[in-house]
């Protein structure tokens, strides 16, 4: 058994969709049978989200509450610290989270944006998992170029497939990148069947940050590619959805016009139940991706993708190059354009429940977080 730390990234955040992704490798590493944690610190001022104010600020009471109550759930009640503003410590106090560090096994960065650089020096390992790949990627680039200090790691993991492999255009870095699919704990989602005319819907940010310019070429976000497909609901019998955040007035009225249901993207992931029910009352997924991610050819598969996969949903979703690497053309469709989408979603409504268990089984194949964490630990030696 091995003592893993992983440095996340959800009393900050306290939404479900995010509680979810982190809360996959909490969920895994434990059934496993590893000792894992989870140590978050504030890194800056105002980062706490409070979605029931709408505000941030350093207050992390609600953060602080919710993922306490949420690990407690899944039996980690005492396996998690989250520093506030001013070095108070919730959950494990300073000495508690220290002698976890001592014999750690393995510190996993993932969130916590070199906050535990001191504390994770007095672990076996320090690991990186990359979860926003070519973003990160070119960040990293541009730091090295410009000789700024960044934390170094003992092995480098990404969630883009295809990062490093000839012909692609995301940077490395110099660096020798291993590879891990964002996982996915099957046993904590249902496999209920829809309700009768449920949409196939998707929960998305708009836009999450800024632009990124890289050799030239600039590269964006969901806004860019959704307007490749937004004639799908005009093409197909089965309705749509979209549960968004970051969206103007002008455009939501536009997608409407066209066929568009909207709902509002905090609302069903208010919580991780409201996320886990949300995905439930779907038919199925249809998800574009950010720009950056198609653009760059990423190999980027969506821990939210897995999650509706894992609930036994079919998934409609565009190629970022994942199709290399997980089957698709029954229970999951990769796909380049509105026609090509169009006749996923016609497909899958010709044998329903079949190609919802497909979409379980490659979940329970490929991303089930027992078998991907522990080719993860086996290939770092653990």
């Amino acid at each position: 058994m091995a003592t893993i730390v992983i440095g996340s990234y959800m009393v900050r955040y306290p939404l479900g969709g995010n509680l979810s992704w982190a809360l996959q490798y909490l969920v895994g590493f434990k059934e496993l049978g590893h000792e894992v944690y989870m140590v978050e610190k504030y890194a800056y001022p105002n980062s706490c989200y409070n979605p029931v104010e709408g505000v941030l600020s350093d207050d992390c009471t609600y953060g602080v509450k919710i993922v306490s109550d949420l690990l407690a759930r899944y039996g980690l009640v005492k396996n998690w610290c989250f520093v506030e503003n001013g070095d108070i410590y919730h959950g494990l106090s300073r000495e508690q989270v220290n002698d976890i560090f001592r014999r750690a096994d393995v510190y996993i960065e993932s969130g916590a944006h070199g906050s535990w650089e001191e504390e994770s020096a007095l672990a076996g390992l320090r690991v990186y998992i990359d979860v926003d790949p070519a973003y990160s990627h070119i960040r990293l680039d541009y730091a090295l170029k410009h000789a700024m200090r960044i934390p170094v790691y003992d092995r480098y993991f990404t969630n883009g497939m295809n990062v490093g492999k000839t012909g692609n255009i995301i940077p490395t870095g110099g660096i020798n990148w291993g590879y891990i699919f964002n996982p996915v704990s099957t046993s904590l989602f249902n496999r209920q069947l829809p309700p009768v005319k449920a949409p196939y819907s998707t929960i998305m940010n708009w836009k999450s940050y800024d632009c990124v310019e890289y050799n030239g070429v600039v590269y964006g976000h969901k806004d860019i590619e959704f307007t490749k497909f937004v004639s799908l609901p005009q093409l197909v019998d089965s309705p749509l959805e979209v549960a968004v955040s970051g969206i103007n007035g002008d455009t939501e009225q536009s997608l409407k016009k066209v066929g568009w249901q909207i709902n509002n993207a905090q609302a069903v992931t208010f919580t991780f139940d409201t996320f886990q029910q949300y995905l439930s009352s779907c038919r199925g997924e249809f998800s574009v991706c950010k720009n950056m991610y198609t653009a760059t050819q990423s190999g980027w598969f969506s821990d939210k993708s897995a999650a509706y996969m894992a609930s036994g949903r079919p998934v409609v979703v565009q190629d970022t190059g994942f199709s290399d690497y997980l089957p698709v053309g029954e229970g999951l469709f990769a796909v380049n354009d509105v026609t090509e989408a169009q006749l996923a979603i016609e497909t899958i409504e010709s044998n329903y429940q079949w190609h919802c268990q497909k979409a379980y089984e490659i979940a329970c194949e490929y991303l089930e977080s027992k078998k991907v964490l522990s080719k993860f630990l086996s290939e770092l030696g653990v």
